[in-house]
């Protein structure tokens, strides 16, 4: 009768253990559970057949029992306890926006609505725009300028945000008119090539590419050659730039990412080191090296652009750094004594149609620009 119930045992555990295991490493955390699951069922199946055959009696194996369903618990719960302390920390990435408080003619939108009646109006014909995160308040705005009253939805009608990567991949197949993005990475070119498409890019306005840490940092400025020397890794402590003695953590973005294509420019000819990075299982089940966003570790620089991390994102918790002793701020970017400054585009194919072309040159217009200005964005002029 025992052996009998200690075959059940292994079976009922086994399978669900394996169940567990499989799920675990289609998950994120499958570096931790894909090795933890495997342990604690093997665990439990020494315990309970122990217990099937009245070994808890020994004070050995009771001992060996209770020690290791406490390290078990406390291994998981520190594991879940610190994943979610990491959670707490990051900041400056896209699921800190609400988008939807930027959507056109929504009652208490947040994007600019323009004093005096547009010069350009469209009825029908709607140009598709899509864009990067940080740039859609700026073609929200344009949009509820020119475009008929209506609900704009994000995921699905003529105003939606994918991301830079993908709004790029849109517009190069046909699947959107415009991509209000950062320019475009090497590779993004190299694709639109690939595939025989020429792009188009209309600058609409100007912005900051910034950099910024923990706000109890005590570092304030740093050169362009400090900054670069930190992310191709030749600089690794803090100390080495005026700071406290800790390791620096240089976190990076994704790959076809408006700030990381920003960035790569920034390095001009130097390497750009590896970056810090987790391996996950994506949804289509093969694994994927995702490249980590900012967090706001008390050792850590970031990047981004200074109107998404300054006025979209505000929870107070970062500080900018200033370049060569000059703040990255809205009238230094006008003044050009910010010394990196980059301008956002209207990305189109080169063959548009008469509205396209008719929503680009009005863009450019001092009404177009009102709308960049206000926003928060540098008007080109």
């Amino acid at each position: 009768m025992r052996l009998f119930a200690s075959i059940l045992i292994v079976i009922g555990i086994g399978v669900a253990g394996l169940f567990l295991w499989i799920i675990a490493l289609l998950g994120k955390d499958q570096q931790f559970y894909g090795v933890y699951i495997p342990i604690l069922s093997l665990g439990l199946i020494v315990i309970i057949i122990l217990a099937i055959y009245d070994k808890w009696k020994e004070k050995g194996t009771k001992l060996f029992s209770i020690s290791f369903l406490v390290i078990a618990i406390i291994t998981m719960g520190s594991y879940e306890g610190y994943q979610y302390y990491l959670k707490s920390l990051e900041i400056v990435s896209t699921q800190d926006v609400d988008l939807s408080e930027y959507q056109p003619f929504q009652e208490d939108t947040r994007a600019i609505r323009l004093e005096e009646e547009s010069t350009l109006q469209l009825t029908d014909d709607l140009p598709q725009l899509d864009g990067a995160t940080a740039l859609y308040p700026v073609y929200a705005g344009f949009a509820q300028a020119v475009y008929p009253e209506k609900t704009y939805n994000l995921d699905e009608s003529e105003v939606i945000s994918s991301q830079t990567s993908n709004a790029f991949k849109n517009v190069i197949h046909s699947d959107a008119d415009i991509a209000f993005m950062a320019e475009p990475s090497e590779k993004q070119y190299e694709y639109a090539d690939s595939i025989n498409v020429d792009i188009e890019l209309t600058p609409i306005g100007k912005e900051a590419f910034v950099f910024f840490v923990n706000k109890n940092n005590p570092v304030d400025s740093l050169t362009i050659e400090q900054i670069q020397a930190i992310y191709s890794g030749e600089v690794t402590n803090w100390q080495e730039v005026g700071g406290n003695n800790e390791e620096i953590r240089a976190f990076q973005r994704p790959e076809g990412s408006g700030s990381q294509s920003a960035l790569i420019r920034f390095m001009e000819n130097r390497e750009l080191m590896e970056p810090p990075a987790d391996e996950i299982v994506s949804g289509m089940g093969g694994i994927i090296r995702e490249t980590s966003n900012y967090q706001n570790h008390k050792n850590a620089i970031g990047f981004s652009f200074r109107f998404f991390s300054q006025e979209m994102v505000e929870n107070g918790e970062i500080k900018h750094i200033a370049i060569n002793e000059v703040e990255p701020s809205k009238e230094n970017i006008q003044n050009e004594k910010y010394p990196v400054i980059a301008e956002f585009y209207a990305v189109t194919r080169r063959t548009k149609s008469e509205n396209v072309e008719k929503l680009i040159d009005w863009i450019q217009t001092e009404l177009g620009q009102e709308i960049v200005d206000r926003t928060g964005y540098v008007p080109l002029e």
